[in-house]
Formats: C-alpha cells, sequence, structure tokens
C-alpha cells in the first residue's frame, strides 16, 4: 500500500479557521493517517511529496454544478441535438475540469438521461478519472415551469430532461423514480428560473403538497435534498416542507430567513450563474430575456446574502457550473463573488469544504484533513486569505490517495 507524505507550506484546517504552517500529511492508501507538525520526522517508506510552496487545504466541494452542460450561450441548442451518450462524455471532459480545479467532489444538480448517474457509477468502478460525485438524476418540476423542455408540442421526447409532476401523487411517483434509477439526493424547482423560457422567476411553480411529497420520500429513503428557489413563497413553502437546501435563493426576505434558521435549511448562493449572464448580456450571444431575468435576480442577492451572514445561516459553496458563460474548472471565480458579497476568505473556503460535506452526509468523510479520512487533498499557488483570487490558480490535486495533478 502506497505511503505518501505531504510536506505542505500551509495547510488550511476549516474545523477551526487555522492555518498551520511547515505542516506534513501522512496518507497510506486512500486514507489520511496522521497530520504531523514535524518536518522532520518523517517516518520510513513513507515518498515525500513537497508542497512546500503552496498553500494546502482539504479537496473543494461543489456543492451545485451541471456536468452535462458547458457555459454555451444557449443552452437549449445542444438539449436539441445531443443524445445521452453525448452527454455523457461532456459530463466527464467537465468533471474532469473541475477534478483539475481543485474539486474532489461535486454535486451534480440534474443531468439527462440519468448521464450523471453512469458518470458516478464509472468513476466509482475506477473505469475513469473524475471527482467524487453526488448525483440527482433528473430533476423534477411542474409542466411548462423551470427546465421544462419548452419545445413545440409536435416535438417528442424520448429522455427527458425534466420529470413534470402536477400533484403530490405523481411527485411521489417522480421521486420514486429518480431513486429507482440511482439519485442520491432529490433536486426539484420551486420557482420560475432564469433560463427557462417564459417563466416569471420569483413565482412558485410547485404547490405545498407536491414539495412535501417529494421531501417524505427523500426521508423516507434517507436522502437529502434541494430545491430552485428564487421567489420568496417557493422558498419558504420547501424550507417549511424541511428541504435540506435552498439552491440560488436571491429574492429572499427576512420571514424566508427566519424558516431557515429554524429548520436549520443550509443556502447555496451560486452568485456566478447569474453574474455571469449580466457580464456577458446579448452582446455574448444570450437570450435578451435571460440577461433580464438576472439581473432582476441579482440586484438584490448581496444584501440577502448579507443578511443570511449576520444571522447564522448555514451558507454553501455552489457555482451552477455549466450555466451561460459559467465554464467547468473556472468555478474558482465564485470564491472572489463571496468575499465581495461579504464573506471572509475563510469562511468562504469553510463554506467549499467542512460546510458541504456536512451537507452531502459526508462529514465523517471528507472536508477536513484528519486522521481516518478519504486523502482528498488539493494545493493552491498562494494564499488565499491574503488573495482569494489564488483559488483560481490550483497547482496540486490528491483524490482518494491519488495524485491526479502535480
Amino acid at each position: 500500500m502506497l505511503k505518501q507524505a505531504l510536506k505542505c507550506g500551509k495547510l488550511f484546517c476549516p474545523q477551526n479557521g487555522k492555518t498551520l504552517k511547515n505542516a506534513v500529511i501522512l496518507v497510506e492508501g486512500n486514507r489520511i493517517l496522521a497530520v504531523q507538525t514535524d518536518r522532520e520526522a518523517i517516518p520510513d517508506g513513507f515518498m515525500a511529496v513537497d508542497l512546500s510552496h503552496l498553500f494546502v487545504m482539504p479537496g473543494l466541494i461543489d456543492a451545485h454544478v451541471h456536468t452535462g452542460s458547458s457555459g454555451e450561450a444557449d443552452g437549449l441548442a445542444q438539449s436539441a441535438r445531443a443524445t445521452v451518450g453525448d452527454i455523457a462524455f461532456i459530463s466527464l471532459r467537465n468533471a474532469r475540469q473541475d477534478l483539475y480545479a481543485g474539486f474532489t467532489t461535486l454535486r451534480d444538480a440534474g443531468s439527462v438521461g440519468f448521464a450523471d448517474v453512469a458518470l458516478r457509477n464509472a468513476i466509482n468502478r475506477g473505469e475513469v478519472i473524475g471527482p467524487r460525485m453526488v448525483v440527482a438524476g433528473i430533476a423534477m418540476g411542474s409542466t411548462g415551469g423551470h427546465a421544462d423542455s419548452h419545445f413545440a408540442p409536435h416535438i417528442q421526447e424520448t429522455l427527458l430532461p425534466d420529470l413534470c409532476i402536477n400533484s403530490a401523487e405523481s411527485a411521489r411517483r417522480a421521486a420514486r423514480y429518480n431513486l429507482k434509477y440511482g439519485a442520491d439526493f432529490l433536486k426539484f424547482m420551486s420557482t420560475g428560473g432564469v433560463m427557462s423560457v417564459g417563466t416569471t422567476v420569483g413565482a412558485q411553480q410547485l404547490t405545498a403538497d407536491e414539495i412535501a411529497a417529494i421531501i417524505e420520500i427523500a426521508d423516507m429513503y434517507g436522502v437529502h435534498t434541494a430545491t430552485h428557489a428564487h421567489g420568496t413563497a417557493g422558498i419558504k413553502a420547501a424550507v417549511r416542507a424541511g428541504v435540506s437546501s435552498v439552491e440560488h435563493g436571491m429574492m429572499l426576505d427576512d420571514e424566508a430567513i427566519d424558516l431557515m434558521l429554524q429548520h436549520g435549511t443550509h443556502l447555496t448562493p451560486t452568485i456566478i450563474a447569474a453574474e455571469r449572464i449580466v457580464v456577458h448580456g446579448e452582446e455574448g450571444g444570450i437570450a435578451p430575456w435571460m440577461v433580464q431575468k438576472a439581473r432582476q435576480v441579482l440586484e438584490n442577492h448581496k444584501a440577502g446574502v448579507q443578511k443570511c451572514l449576520a444571522r447564522g445561516v448555514t451558507l454553501d459553496f455552489g457555482s451552477d457550473a455549466g450555466t451561460p458563460y459559467n465554464f467547468h474548472g473556472k468555478q474558482g471565480y465564485e470564491f472572489e463573488l463571496m468575499v465581495s458579497f461579504g464573506f471572509t476568505p475563510a469562511q468562504a473556503l469553510t463554506a467549499a469544504t467542512v460546510t458541504n460535506a456536512k451537507l452531502i452526509r459526508m462529514q465523517n468523510q471528507i472536508g477536513t484533513i484528519e486522521p481516518g479520512k478519504l486523502a482528498d487533498i488539493v494545493a493552491f499557488a498562494g494564499d488565499p486569505l491574503d488573495d482569494i483570487k489564488t483559488m483560481q490558480d490550483c497547482r496540486f490535486v490528491m483524490k482518494d490517495g491519488a495524485v491526479v495533478k502535480i
């Protein structure tokens, strides 16, 4: 069994916010054996890996990506042409780009034809190199709602991009369908979205009983849940029903924040998703209606996030990578945006490690560098506590004890 000693310049410990200097991480096989502060006392039989010029930390976790999308200005064009086989290969390429950027674990928040499940399984079997994946399968929403296809009625689909539900009974059926085919968690759309044609971004699109039915099945199967939600009514309905995390949440109000605190609900802000659409705009080939909606949700997002920070809502790191101009492997920019919204650099790093590990219920395996945990370890060119932009310059990646980038 391979034994490795990683000699760190600085080592960030998100469990306590401390940074150790000149620490050594001992790795045996795919597990962390020990963390020691005496660099000279490396045991015999360990191969030294010199990271003494780098900032070392646990492998990053992105709690919201779409590996089946690549950041195209018009994602609907790909949906109309690509087969599920195409999506599987696209997903592998995108997941690897995320891995090489330091994201050793991804939560894929919805794909096509269970391509995300297939990719996760291939990675787990060791057939391809990729990050650890927690997948949602096919996102659930209402007919005509966010992520429904909006193709012309005469166009027939054999691989639905969304499971459309219109009652509590059909919500239970859709939830069980996803779990049957391998979903690790359940994702549903409580409100309209920026990227869906003809929907009002803040309007609630699932009824309270439909939302409750999905969460009922999730609780029965022991999996967590995530809801796409911008508008306050949809956020509140999902939080009251017990959703694990609100994705985006860009139109929060004080009552929604109160409810999230009461229920222990996480918020995944995904600032980068709307910001990239606004920055690139119509000049980048993005539909005018999409740019307008992105501006609408981004307008008050900073104030909402700052209230959440001040009041103690649990905030995750998620990028929504795959949305327009939001490229896989480039989501380290979200750290910079988080700091611009009021996070300290340490809070942003913590969100992407130990906090996200708790969200996906893997805190006993990943999220910190401690004895017994899986050896997911990454390193960056500079100290992000001094300059958060360095989170876009990953130099070393170890996933499950294997070095995949050096």
